[in-house]
């Protein structure tokens, strides 16, 4: 499989996509907000501690104040508790990290059992430095944690942890145990480090420059904690179209193609210091019509962002977004099948199947995500159905958890999110519905006219009534429910007067007396 990074740069935005054999498998987008703040490094002010919810409200200089909760606090408190990790909690976040999305910065946590009161660790008007782990998303401010982690091209520096992890991506074991050996000998310190995939084979030379690189990186940001005033940016992690060179070039992309000139002299001044073997994999792309136009990007774009989608087959899945989590709905459409209605629904599933995970990717979705399949009575068949999104998912880079199919035919996954969807990034609820995705009926708004003119035709002065709405509405109650107009005549006495006004909401309406 071919793999390219097409990356546009203009002053407001910068996208990036991944293609997998000219089809985009992956789209990040950066924009001049808070939005990609994910990584970067504050000198923070508690605002607030939160005993009940062992969390409390951190100021570093946004919008919104950020969140940590107690399990995300360095202390020396915790020291004794980092010799609970386990083999296996290193791996799992050497997986974090390795499947994360290149936006992801990953921290390294102890996790344990034992409650300490973040009231011991935080108080208010404290100073602290802090990390973004996740972006702001919808109405929730970034959470940060005081467990750096400062990623390169080969390892993940980890500051407050001494823990060596490989990558699970790099199989071979003398070549694992090489690549520990190396660390183990380089590092000062006593830091941790986390040996990415792209590290495989690479010479202790080029780890040791990077060594060198991610501890002067981290002493500048100390000596910046000392002099700066809370709230304050110390650190900020790299644009989007770096980031996807460090971490995609090589490993998932074997060719970069820019539109910008000074985006292209950015790349290569950034592989001149950390692989500068690679640059001639980088084109500037000079071509007339614009760069995400010549790959067809643009429509497959807009497609991600539908609710239906439409599959091969005329079966189609529906993507429903939620507060809580998001609903994936199979269907077979126009889809009927040629041999008996179990093999319809196998077919339709296995289909589905394979769009639900390209389409997870494509929108960046996470969190909790509900999948409705077609019922199938085979035990078989679900296994086959199950097994296929679990082979389909290993292609994605973030961490994933899938159950079994459910004997309501629903399959319950979670997918890590560190930052806003491309829904969310893309869109923002409509202004018209409010977000609610639907509207009254028309004919429901005619008849909360009619109850509420009843209600009120007593109070209202005159002989004549006046109602102004939107002019669907005036169209309607002059020709289909005309009957209801004059019904409501007989029943309040009154004549009803109607003006239509084009800036009135379909759902408004009012009702006024003494009409001329």
């Amino acid at each position: 499989m071919f793999r390219k990074l097409v990356i546009s740069v203009t002053d407001h935005e910068t996208r990036v996509a991944l293609l997998e054999d000219g089809t985009i498998s992956e789209l990040f987008v950066e924009r001049r907000d808070e939005s990609g703040i994910a990584g970067n490094i504050y000198k923070g002010r508690v605002q607030r501690v939160l005993p009940g919810m062992q969390a409390a409200f951190i100021d570093v200089g946004l919008n919104q104040a950020a969140f940590v909760y107690v399990k995300d606090l360095y202390s020396d408190k915790f020291k004794e508790l980092e010799e609970l990790f386990s083999n296996d909690d290193e791996e799992d976040a050497c997986e974090t990290i390795e499947n994360a999305n290149e936006d992801e910065t990953v921290s390294f946590t102890p996790e344990t059992e034992k409650d300490i009161p973040i009231g011991t660790l935080l108080k208010e008007g404290q100073e602290i430095l802090v990390q973004v782990a996740k972006s702001p998303i919808g109405t929730k401010g970034a959470r940060v944690t005081s467990y750096i982690s400062l990623p390169g091209r080969y390892l993940v520096y980890m500051p407050n942890s001494d823990h060596i992890g490989i990558s699970r991506r790099i199989e071979d074991e003398g070549e694992r145990n090489r690549l520990k050996d190396c660390v183990l000998a380089l590092r000062q310190n006593n830091a941790g480090y986390i040996v990415r995939t792209a590290a495989e084979g690479e010479s202790k030379e080029k780890l040791a420059h990077e060594m060198d690189f991610l501890n002067n990186l981290w002493a500048g940001i100390l000596s910046k904690y000392k002099n700066a005033m809370a709230p304050s940016s110390l650190h900020q992690e790299l644009a989007v179209s770096l980031r996807a060179v460090r971490d995609l070039l090589t490993q998932e992309a074997e060719k970069i193609l820019i539109d910008s000139r000074e985006g292209y002299d950015q790349v290569l001044s950034f592989l001149d210091d950390v692989m500068p073997e690679l640059k001639e994999n980088v084109e500037l792309y000079e071509g007339k019509e614009p760069l995400f136009d010549a790959y067809n990007l643009e429509g497959d774009i807009s497609r991600a962002l539908k609710k239906k989608v439409w599959l091969k087959s005329g079966s189609y899945i529906v993507i429903e977004h939620t507060e809580a989590l998001v609903a994936i709905d199979v269907n077979t459409g126009r889809y009927v099948g040629k041999h008996n209605l179990e093999e319809t629904i196998l077919k339709t599933n296995l289909e589905a199947v394979k769009e639900i995970a390209y389409q997870l990717r494509l929108r960046d979705i996470g969190g909790i995500i509900i999948i409705d399949f077609i019922d199938m009575m085979k035990k078989s068949n679900q296994e086959k159905v199950y097994n296929a999104l679990q082979e389909a998912i290993l292609k994605d880079r973030s961490k994933t958890h899938i159950l079994p199919i459910s004997e309501l035919g629903l399959i319950q996954m979670t997918r890590k999110r560190v930052k806003k969807s491309l829904t969310r990034m893309l869109c923002e609820p409509c202004f018209y519905c409010d977000g609610e995705g639907t509207l009254m009926s028309k004919k429901s708004i005619c008849y909360n006219i009619f109850r509420d003119i009843v209600r009120d035709s007593q109070d209202l002065p005159g002989i004549r009534i006046g109602l102004r709405t939107n002019p669907e509405i005036a169209e309607l109650l002059h020709g289909e429910e005309n009957r209801l107009i004059a019904n409501l005549e007989r029943v309040v006495n009154k004549q009803i007067v109607i003006y239509p006004n084009a800036d009135y909401h379909l759902e408004q309406f009012d009702v006024f007396g003494n009409v001329k």
